[in-house]
């Protein structure tokens, strides 16, 4: 019967699930790597940022799905992406020696007034940018900043001086 809902093809898995949790495995993990290796995270994302990620999601979804039919495929993929995501926020709570490589230290921007060159250029920030964000933040000029950093998320975060020089 034309136009009838196919409940078998709808819940009944094509494939077996536990190449689904394998595949979305490997991806998610690549993912992450290579995602942690460029270190931008969610803090800030441009256009050129966001462009990036749903360029990648839209490759990474063949690999992932490999035409995969039923919904119970997909929440076995989503499932899998999703704990992969707890358990390696978890494991780097758990394990502070981890902590390190999922989740990156925060990077000295300036210091005492003074622009950190050398780790701006290491994560391609550009003077433009760092006063952009330090303009959001009600920041006219470098000399006003004791510390700022790039935090492991993606944000930045600063130390304000007072009107005389001193750290507030």
């Amino acid at each position: 019967m034309e136009g009838a809902i196919d409940w078998h093809a709808l819940f009944v898995p094509s494939m077996h699930l536990g190449e689904v949790v394998l595949r979305g495995s490997l991806v998610y993990l690549f993912l992450f790597t290579l995602l942690r290796i460029l270190r931008r995270e969610a803090g800030n994302l441009g256009i050129s940022d966001l462009l990036v990620v749903v360029l990648i999601a839209d490759a990474a979804q063949n690999a992932m799905a490999s035409e995969y039919r039923s919904i119970t495929e997909g929440v076995v993929l989503v499932a899998t992406i999703a704990l992969w995501d707890y358990f390696l926020d978890w494991l780097s709570f758990r394990v502070p020696v981890l902590q390190r490589l999922l989740r990156p230290a925060p990077l000295l921007l300036i210091k005492n007034g003074r622009l950190q060159r050398q780790n701006m250029k290491r994560e391609m920030i550009q003077e433009e940018e760092l006063m952009g964000q330090l303009r959001e933040k009600g920041i006219r000029s470098v000399g006003e900043v004791k510390e700022c950093y790039l935090e492991g998320d993606g944000r930045i975060s600063m130390i304000p001086r007072n009107a005389k020089g001193k750290q507030v």
